[in-house]
């Protein structure tokens, strides 16, 4: 195995959905890894495509999103390293992509043939209960962000968004990285380009946050978490 494949290989070893397996459960399912480089603007799946397999992110970005009948696109999720996709739909009786897929900068994941990953889950409690947990954490973010967008103003869900991103990296560090263009941001958030540089003006205006291109010095996190109360 090559060295950068043997890297990527080894950072599953700590990810939530293969952290509970054991050495030689991790040995059974490397037959079923397959690295694949992605450019910017490809598509790696569409909705309703057949899901073969599940991903998780090692580098650059991913855009999962739909279309509306007149043609709009809803962006579901904004997908950075070491975060996973897809898994969910293994589960149903015949796997199918819920959303479109697309590279946003060019990078490296890995595909995880989903029937390999569920021969294992059926020897495995805890690699059972833990993927349990992330798909119910996942659950829960998909609730706050459905009242985010639908009960509060702009304001409230940049700063909630803001958040999230520091809350997902899992460490106390106040400097956070956005993981795309903020046109793209603003369409997730369902904000205007305007209102989403105006919010973070202002935020910066409260030295609650400090902008550096696409770099953000949560100056206060405690003063911020309070804006959402």
């Amino acid at each position: 195995m090559k060295e950068t494949e043997h890297a990527v290989v080894q950072s599953l070893r700590t990810h939530d959905l293969f952290s509970g397996l054991s050495n030689a459960q991790h040995a059974r399912l490397l037959p079923a890894l397959h690295i694949r480089e992605f450019s910017d603007g490809q598509m790696l799946f569409q909705q309703n495509d057949q899901a073969p397999a599940f991903f998780v992110l090692y580098s650059g970005n991913v855009k999962l999103y739909r279309v509306s009948n007149d043609g709009h696109e809803k962006i579901m999720r904004l997908i950075e390293p070491a975060q996973s996709f897809a898994e969910s739909v293994m589960f149903m009786d015949a796997p199918r992509y819920l959303v479109n897929a697309e590279g946003l900068n060019a990078g490296v994941l890995v595909a995880i043939d989903s029937a390999a990953y569920l021969e294992v889950l059926r020897t495995s409690f805890v690699a059972c209960r833990t993927v349990l947990a992330n798909l119910t954490q996942r659950i829960e973010a998909h609730w706050d962000e459905i009242e985010a967008l639908s009960l509060q103003n702009s304001r409230y869900r940049v700063i909630h968004y803001l958040l999230n991103l520091a809350s997902e990296r899992e460490t106390d560090s106040p400097h956070i990285r956005l993981p795309a263009a903020k046109s793209l941001i603003a369409a997730k958030l369902a904000v205007t380009p305007e209102t989403l540089s105006r919010i973070l003006r202002l935020l910066q205006d409260e030295d609650l946050i400090k902008m550096q291109g696409y770099r953000v010095h949560i100056l206060n996190k405690s003063l911020l978490r309070e804006q959402l109360m």
